[in-house]
């Protein structure tokens, strides 16, 4: 019985090229490159040139995730790589993976199969050092303002009302709600805080809507920390923080440069969650990817209720991008699991959970649309998936006047994306593109329109704290910042036990966060944590290294 080979054994396998000839096809420049090793750099902003970003660019999003996996980010390095074999100057755009899933129960982050970017290994955990450098600034600024408060305290600051917390790029539920400063007055001055998972922070926010480093330096002194005792904002510019944070966060600004399995170029850079963030890749690694790529493929994370609403109304707000196209990866044992077969049975054909679970495709397609996009259904196709299945899906997509082609990136790479690559380019537009909601209209209204148009839930609450929150928000003129809703991945709702396509449901909002430096209000819903926890037998369990170094395990 043959063995199949892990995503790591594949990778391991592949001759990677040298990152010098990856920057030369993309056409970047060698005095832009600053390779860290042989197989992947760092790309200087300020040499680029100043080529325009005209590029097409794609979304690739997905539906509501299951616990069975999607496959979106394989699906889009395949497509990439079936777009480089049809002759285009394609490009990938990816997030970078969180150490929290790594070593947690997704695993990792680089795609699967023989559609992966490499080094996997490299790219899964430390890679190039941005999440250890959003974490040192993160931490840098909580230390400043412990230390202010200790050594006299001239702002004013309210010990109770200051809002920063610390970072780190672990799944720790005991971090989530600590005291500091125990042991007396040499130690500081006692406070409750918590730890908030690196992915999630403000300035791995910013770092993902910064756009030079003058941007970036303004971007931080403008992170609210907290309040004074008559509860006005003070920011990092005003402890005199902003310098020392941008001296960390410096290299970190430039976009990383990695490959494909199929030698295409890809940038990965930054890593926002979008269940607890704004979940895209960062504006300046998109942006070069576009000034070098006539296409231009970027995922947003989680299904396009989550990570595609936020790229088209965060994103593409901030960088003023026009999307050319969009791509939807579904699957069917996604869709017959969200039809309510148990996980444990997705191996086996069952239509009627198939037919009752495309409410969530037919909902993620509908809310693509809305953005004025034409997106393609991309269906990656899985061992266990039969004919009969499969024919249903082909015809609902004539029924539902959708494109949809299979795919088999994993087992084939970029051959096995070839149609869906083909159809890509046939339903890609000029681009004209548009946001859901306009923020001038108030926190409350968008909050709304997105509940409403999204989620298709009846209405809004409010908690008394959110609503206190609310005011603080409109006292200090942050009402037409736009939104960043937190919610559950796993429905349409706040309750991820309603799966499928729940309508007429109640969004709870407990807490409005301001986030200054990123210049976005984050909305928090339902149960959901800025800091997760590890699972009963976290992915970690698996990972081992050998005598020779190389790692087993990791995916």
């Amino acid at each position: 019985m043959t063995t199949q080979p892990s995503d790591v054994d594949i990778a391991q396998a592949h001759q990677l090229e040298p990152i010098t000839d990856i920057a030369a096809r993309a056409g970047i420049p060698e005095t832009a490159l600053i390779p860290y090793g042989q197989s992947k750099a760092k790309v200087d902003i300020t040499q680029v040139g100043d080529t325009p970003a005209d590029g097409k660019l794609v979304l690739v999003t997905g539906v509501s995730p299951t616990p069975a996996g999607e496959g979106k980010s394989t699906v889009l390095i395949g497509l990439t790589d079936a777009l480089t074999q049809l002759g285009k100057k394609a490009i990938v755009a990816l997030r970078e993976p969180s150490q929290g899933p790594v070593m947690g129960i997704k695993g990792g982050a680089a795609g699967g199969g023989y559609s992966q970017v490499v080094p996997m290994e490299d790219i899964n955990l430390h890679f190039t050092g941005d999440f250890h450098a959003i974490a040192a600034a993160t931490n840098t600024l909580a230390a400043i303002i412990d230390n202010h408060i200790h050594q006299g305290n001239a702002l004013n600051i309210d010990p109770r009302r200051i809002t920063w917390q610390r970072c780190v790029d672990v799944n720790d539920r005991a971090l989530r709600h600590v005291v500091t400063g125990l042991g007396g007055p040499a130690h500081g001055v006692p406070g409750e805080t918590g730890f908030t998972i690196t992915a999630a922070s403000e300035i791995m926010a910013i770092l993902g809507l910064a756009t030079d480093l003058a941007d970036l330096k303004k971007r931080l002194g403008d992170i609210t920390v907290g309040y004074t005792y008559d509860q006005k904002p003070v920011t990092a510019r005003e402890l005199g923080a902003e310098g020392a944070l941008t001296a960390l966060m410096r290299d970190a600004l430039n976009p990383n440069l990695v490959q494909t399995l199929g030698g295409t170029p890809a940038f990965v850079h930054g890593g926002p969650f979008a269940n607890i963030a704004h979940g895209c890749n960062t504006l300046l690694a998109t942006q070069t990817a576009m000034r070098f790529g006539d296409i231009v493929l970027t995922e947003a994370g989680f299904g396009a209720d989550l990570g595609g609403e936020k790229f088209m109304d965060i994103k593409s707000r901030f960088g003023d991008l026009d999307v050319a196209g969009a791509v939807v990866v579904a699957t069917i044992r996604s869709q017959k699991y969200n039809g309510g077969q148990p996980r444990e049975e997705l191996t086996t054909e069952n239509l009627e959970a198939l037919k009752k679970g495309m409410v969530n495709l037919e909902r993620h397609v509908e809310n693509v649309r809305k953005f004025g996009l034409k997106p393609v259904v991309a269906l990656n196709l899985f061992w266990n998936d039969t004919e009969t299945e499969r024919e249903f899906m082909r015809q609902w997509a004539a029924d539902f006047d959708v494109a949809l082609e299979e795919a088999e990136v994993w087992a084939k790479g970029g051959a096995g994306a070839t149609a869906l690559a083909e159809r890509l380019l046939e339903n890609l537009s000029e681009g004209n593109s548009h946001q859901l909601y306009d923020p001038a209209e108030g926190i409350e209204a968008s909050i709304d329109t997105i509940a409403r148009e999204i989620y298709r839930a009846e209405r809004v609450e409010y908690s008394s704290k959110a609503l206190k929150d609310l005011k603080y928000i409109k006292d200090n003129g942050w009402e037409e910042f736009p939104v960043v809703i937190s919610k559950t991945q796993y429905s349409f709702s706040d309750d991820p036990s309603q799966l499928g396509a729940p309508e007429g449901h109640v969004l709870h909002v407990r807490e409005l966060q301001p986030r200054t430096g990123a210049g976005f209000i984050v909305a928090l819903t339902g149960d959901v944590m800025t800091m997760p926890g590890l699972p009963k037998k976290p992915a970690a369990n698996n990972i081992d290294v050998a005598a020779d170094g190389s790692i087993s395990g990791l995916f």
